[in-house]
């Protein structure tokens, strides 16, 4: 009796694939598969697909076997190793960096030029992963806009990587050999022990870092997801497949449903996980388990298999082209989402942004990319064209750097004639529409900064500081002691209350933890231990140091949609302080606009006046402060109510008296908050009977 089969038989399944695996035409197929669906993602789903996480296998198996068998053969070379990295990587990634300068410069709102031009020299010399780190422990800078490079976190990562990996084998290849790989060939012997060793380093990095990915996911996800060493495994997951992939000998009908279980887990990865909440930990498993299951199946043989498909020319073809496509999606996503104003692209529109980016892929990888490759110079000209590309860079950002700060230059004072910001909206003349201050290019940064102060960590909780302005006489002892405690729309008021506080020689310290009004609850993130913790921590300290008055919000949840409260958490707090013989001063808070809305950006684009750039007040504040429906409020609070200075009797705008008002979706600039300052001094000299 015959028996059919779809492919090679079992018993030439090892003949097969010890053939197959130096060449692996599959493999561009996989970088093609993970660059589409990194596309597909990002444009039509605003998610993250896992794609990311595959380019970082693939790295770590390409370069860990190619520097295995260097070392094996003793022809590990550092200088012309990097030269060809350089080669491949840099011009593709300078070009785009040019494109992403003269666009941002031509198209993007002013209010972006600053950040974005951050992120341009941070990936120039790719250290953009570092970057958006220290963005997300920043809590000022969590509400930055998605810049035209962001992207470039994972090539930075990839150079980061490129650079390390060839010392850490060189490493390894000399305690295997117990001196310097260099010149002569290895036995056998020694190339199995070299193997081992590494095979034992791999092992220990992947372990190590993907530990320290665990824990830092769960305990700060957004630093965990650009941190280098949370990505460290995934390129030793792939070193140690190369180091082990001869060895796996499969029949051809396993070998052909790991690939199709691989590529179908690949696909699904980023529908079914939230990948840019909860990655690098164990969730990150799932797109890289799928990328190494392809590579173990290999070259199946088969017309059913997956290695067919991700073989063919046209993906072979993507997967060529794919570096230079990564590249080219990300910025014109951006541009067309900020140009037109838009949340979505739509099906035509991403169609365009796709079509768009293959074209320009296209013609960077056939006119930049591959004659710079193939050229036949030596590797002391490549890093030359290294450098000269990157000079090329700095110089054009630069130039744009020079137009920002020109533009960020500005003679006006808040509070002069031509700027009363806030105290315009007590009515009286119509004030003649003059520039603005802060200038848009310089809105996003005009935040009231306590890290400047005179900061201490807090006994309770060191990791958080209490930040007291610092007197202007040292010498002369302050009459009065004042705290600010809660969260950033707290902190911002500090702006209004620094020129009475030098006024009257008062000592103000500000104990603020971003998202984490003063409460005995967490009222942003409910049951947050982290904000919960800075609380009592925080009520520890201000008992310690026992002021005359302790300045926080009054209410939350000013914003359409929602309900304005004073939630029994902050009352709870008052009677505390209360019983410490401790005053209150409770601040009504400002109005929050939709997260997606960007103040600056709507001005410039829609000018001035625009009623797109306001909201309705009656949308945001009852006619009765939600304070006064509580019964039993404690008697050592006085209540501030400054409404009538964000908003207009029918409108809350986003700039008064030629100052703008936000430089987010929801809090006060600087600028604004000092031109309230009069205001402030006078209420609370009123309060206090000074």
């Amino acid at each position: 009796m015959s028996q059919a089969h779809p492919g090679p038989s079992d018993e030439t399944t090892s003949a097969l694939q010890q053939r197959t695996r130096r060449f692996r035409p599959e493999l561009q197929g996989l970088r093609a598969l993970a660059v589409l669906l990194v596309v597909v993602y990002h444009v039509w789903f605003g998610r993250v697909s896992g794609g990311v996480d595959v380019f970082f296998v693939i790295s770590g198996f390409l370069i860990t076997g190619q520097l295995h068998r260097a070392a094996a053969r003793g022809t590990l070379r550092f200088r012309p190793m990097w030269a060809r990295q350089a080669a491949r990587l840099l011009p593709a990634a300078f070009t785009v960096l040019l494109g992403a300068v003269a666009a941002g410069w031509l198209l993007l709102p002013e209010a972006r030029w600053q950040q974005t031009l951050n992120e341009v020299f941070s990936s120039a010399v790719f250290l953009e992963n570092w970057r958006l780190a220290a963005d997300s422990v920043d809590y000022a800078a969590q509400h930055n806009t998605q810049s035209l490079v962001q992207h470039f976190w994972s090539l930075s990562i990839q150079v980061q990587f490129y650079i390390v990996w060839p010392l850490l084998v060189a490493l390894v290849a000399l305690m295997a050999a117990n001196r310097l790989v260099v010149g002569s060939a290895s036995s056998a012997s020694a190339r199995e022990r070299l193997r081992a060793y590494l095979l034992l380093a791999l092992g220990g990095l992947f372990v190590a870092s993907l530990s320290y990915s665990v824990m830092l996911t769960l305990t700060d996800q957004p630093l965990a997801y650009f941190h280098s060493l949370t990505r460290v495994w995934e390129f030793a997951l792939g070193g140690l497949l190369a180091l082990t992939i001869d060895s796996i000998v499969l029949s051809a009908r396993t070998r052909l449903l790991l690939g199709w279980v691989g590529v179908v887990g690949l696909i699904a990865c980023g529908a079914v996980l939230q990948v840019d909440a909860v990655f690098p930990g164990f969730a990150a498993l799932w797109p890289t388990g799928a990328a190494c299951l392809v590579l173990i199946a290999g070259a199946t043989g088969s017309r059913a298999g997956a290695d067919r498909i991700l073989s063919s020319r046209p993906l072979k073809y993507v997967g060529d082209v794919s570096y230079a496509l990564y590249l080219w999606h990300w910025p014109l996503l951006i541009l067309f989402l900020v140009t037109r104003d838009q949340e979505a692209v739509g099906l035509r529109g991403g169609l365009a942004i796709i079509a768009l980016a293959f074209v320009l892929a296209v013609l960077t990888h056939h006119f930049v990319e591959e004659p710079i490759r193939r050229a036949s110079i030596s590797d002391r000209a490549r890093y030359r064209g290294a450098a000269a590309g990157l000079v090329v860079v700095l110089l054009a950002a630069g130039a744009w750097q020079w137009e920002t700060t020109a533009r960020a230059s500005s003679v006006a004072v808040v509070g002069d004639e031509s700027h009363p910001g806030a105290l315009a909206m007590r009515g009286g003349p119509a004030v003649t529409q003059a520039p603005l201050i802060p200038p848009l290019v310089t809105a996003q940064d005009d935040w009231s900064r306590i890290e400047y102060w005179n900061c201490v960590p807090m006994s309770r909780l060191p990791e958080n500081a209490a930040c007291t302005l610092p007197p202007l006489d040292p010498a002369v002892p302050p009459v009065e002691r004042v705290v600010v405690v809660g969260d950033s729309h707290a902190q911002q008021f500090t702006a209004a209350m620094v020129p009475w506080a030098h006024a009257r020689n008062v000592e103000l310290t500000a104990i603020i933890h971003g998202a984490c009004p003063f409460s005995t609850a967490s009222e942003v993130y409910p049951d947050d231990p982290v904000c919960l913790n800075f609380n009592d921590a925080a009520a520890g300290e201000i008992a310690d140091l026992h002021p005359n008055v302790v300045v926080t919000l009054a209410s939350r949840d000013v914003q359409a949609g929602l309900t304005e409260v004073t939630p029994p958490g902050f009352v709870d707090r008052w009677r505390e302080l209360d019983a410490q013989g401790i005053r209150v001063i409770a601040l009504r808070d400002n109005p929050r606009f939709a997260p997606e809305f960007r103040p600056a950006d709507c001005l410039q684009q829609a000018g001035r006046g625009s009623d797109q750039c306001s909201l309705q007040r009656a949308q945001l504040y009852a006619p009765v402060p939600p304070w006064e429906a509580i019964p039993d409020l404690p008697p050592n609070v006085s209540f501030l109510d400054y409404t009538d200075y964000f908003c207009g009797p029918q409108t809350c705008p986003v700039e008064a008296g030629n100052v703008l008002m936000y430089l987010d979706f929801n809090h006060i600039t600087a600028t604004y908050m000092t031109s309230l300052a009069p205001v402030v001094g006078e209420d609370f000299d009123r309060i206090l009977g000074v």
